[in-house]
């Protein structure tokens, strides 16, 4: 097991400079999970740890040793894609052992570590058989315990379930969070899905344009996001993001008013606000409701997702803007609706017009 340390890490393919100076550090035996939208760099960063990619600029070190320059195999780590890769003509034995008889390592070895691996993945009864016999998540797990026969010190994954039905994910990502917690060994994850991000990692890296926007644990992310672009790309239904001008600021609280009218109070610390600047109040479909405290939001229904256990409504909110409300799912609203959502002023964010949020009170 080992940490991992980046430090200025810089990556460009030509003119175009996709790392910007990354600095970042993994504890040991850690699970951190990359996210971002796509072409914010998080596989390039991966492949700069795993060295198959050439930095730049910066250093990558794996427990306190500069790797900077060695090559993939003499880093320590064990890399699993997005795609199986595995051999047709090899046993699913033979595919997970294929690198140590490479190197190698001594018949009896492979097989007890073959068989380990086997066993910590459930694929043991299916050691004798080809790829093309088994379904796509056996065909994943077999590429799982390839790398974990390895016995690496830090495991780096990329999308490595972007392959599979959505079931299949939601099973895979149990999988990998019992998988982490067996082998303790420091985990790096790729993935575009935030759910996986927030379900699996003990921290969440958000990526943006070559730059690290946030770093922190899944619910901190959530919860109290640095800037607007966290708190939008973290939450699904995505947080709704409504221009504002705030009308009062002062005794913990900041009071603002969107081009419609209605009228929010934010619990947020006051220092920096003025009357008249333009900001952006954030509210998450989940704390907008038909009842309790708050401030309120007049918007007219235009969809309606029921699911049972929760209702979604879609809502034209005025002046361009579209809310999406998270109601309790005996609340059954008709299409053309008007509603009046409100939303308990603890539960407001605001964000600054540079894009920053506003403390918490």
């Amino acid at each position: 097991m080992a940490d991992v340390r980046l430090s200025g890490v810089r990556k460009s393919f030509g003119a175009v400079e996709v790392l910007k100076g990354i600095d970042l550090e993994i504890a040991d035996g850690e699970f951190v999970v990359f996210v971002g939208p796509s072409g914010c760099g998080k596989s390039t960063l991966l492949r700069t740890i795993a060295g198959l990619e050439d930095l730049n600029g910066g250093a990558v070190s794996i427990g306190g040793r500069d790797v900077t320059g060695l090559s993939p195999a003499d880093r320590g780590i064990a890399m699993v894609f997005q795609s199986y890769a595995l051999y047709p003509h090899m046993t699913v034995r033979e595919n997970m052992g294929f690198a140590l008889s490479l190197a190698k390592v001594d018949k009896a070895e492979v097989k007890r570590r073959v068989d380990a691996a086997a066993g910590i993945l459930n694929i043991g009864d299916y050691l004798d058989r080809k790829p093309k016999a088994l379904s796509g998540g056996q065909r994943q797990r077999v590429a799982i315990g390839r790398a974990i026969v390895r016995e690496p010190e830090v495991f780096l994954f990329d999308e490595p379930l972007s392959n599979l039905d959505a079931a299949l994910r939601v099973r895979m990502r149990y999988e990998f969070a019992g998988l982490h917690q067996r082998l303790g060994t420091t985990m790096i994850y790729v993935t575009h899905d935030q759910v996986e991000a927030m379900t699996l990692a003990d921290r969440i890296v958000v990526l943006n344009a070559g730059r690290i926007e946030q770093v922190g644990k899944p619910m901190e992310l959530y919860e109290r996001p640095a800037n607007r672009f966290v708190a939008e790309f973290i939450g699904s239904p995505k947080m709704n993001l409504i221009p504002a001008e705030v009308i009062e600021a002062g005794g913990g609280q900041v009071t603002v008013r969107t081009a419609t009218g209605a009228v929010m109070p934010a619990a947020v610390k006051a220092a920096g606000a003025k009357i008249g600047d333009k900001v952006t109040l954030g509210v998450r479909p989940e704390h907008l409701s038909t009842q309790g405290p708050g401030g309120a939001l007049t918007a007219k229904t235009t969809f309606v997702e029921t699911l049972g256990h929760a209702t979604y409504a879609y809502l034209d909110g005025g002046d361009g803007e579209m809310l999406t409300a998270q109601l309790d799912g005996a609340e059954r609203p008709t299409q053309g609706q008007s509603l009046t959502l409100k939303a308990p002023a603890e539960k407001v964010q605001l964000f600054d017009a540079d894009g920053r949020a506003f403390e918490r009170a």
